[in-house]
């Protein structure tokens, strides 16, 4: 991945009528830019999943993004996705990296150094780091600062993601330390102009970010 590369890692809503959310995915996806796309559903059974795949998975797939479903490696496997985002506490992640061979693996790592590097380890696809900013979507108990982003970049060549209350207005220092995803969640689907908008939105914010080059107050 280029040094000054930075995409946006989109994350669905929590909750949603996947028939009805196919369109609004589908225009939110042609857009712009999107590297990959988080399956993120409270609360849902396994068939739930499963019928939100079958009909999302397709939508994202003709866009040559990214499907990946959050905190089951298994399921993930099981439904042909391209892999998983695991927290901390979801099962055993050398187990995961071992059913999703050849498949995306990425681990929440928090604000701790030392879980990132652990995940690098064990052969993670990526790092997050999070929450930068606080966050409506869930309880925000570990918060990171741009720093830990510069540090890894110049450290490792693993990608990491930011995650965590970003918006347009205030993605800049992440871009500019190195991050080279952006989670979003809210800033595209409850962007007051539609989800269209919104990605559009984080994407010019990325461009100019990336403009201003790096922040020398994170290197």
């Amino acid at each position: 991945m280029p040094d000054n590369a930075c995409r946006l890692y989109l994350i669905t809503p929590p909750r949603f009528e996947p028939s009805v959310f196919r369109d609004s995915l589908a225009a939110a996806l042609d857009a712009g830019d999107v590297a990959c796309l988080q399956l993120r559903l409270k609360d849902a059974s396994e068939d739930d999943f499963a019928r939100a795949t079958e009909i999302l998975m397709p939508v994202a797939a003709a866009r040559d993004v990214a499907f990946l479903l959050n905190d089951n490696a298994a399921l993930a496997a099981k439904l042909g996705c391209d892999g998983a985002h695991l927290g901390q506490t979801d099962g055993n992640h050398a187990e995961a990296r071992r059913l999703l061979e050849g498949r995306i693996l990425g681990i929440t790592c928090h604000a701790s150094r030392h879980l990132a590097m652990e995940a690098g380890e064990l052969g993670a696809d990526y790092v997050a780091f999070g929450a930068f900013f606080p966050t409506e979507t869930k309880e925000t108990i570990h918060r990171a600062a741009p720093e830990i982003l510069a540090w890894w970049h110049e450290m490792f060549e693993i990608p990491s993601v930011a995650i965590g209350g970003i918006t347009a207005a205030n993605c800049a220092p992440l871009v500019q330390a190195g991050a080279d995803f952006l989670a979003v969640i809210g800033a595209v689907w409850n962007h007051p102009e539609g989800p269209a908008q919104g990605l559009r939105s984080m994407n010019a914010a990325i461009a100019n970010a990336l403009q201003l080059g790096p922040d020398p107050l994170c290197r």
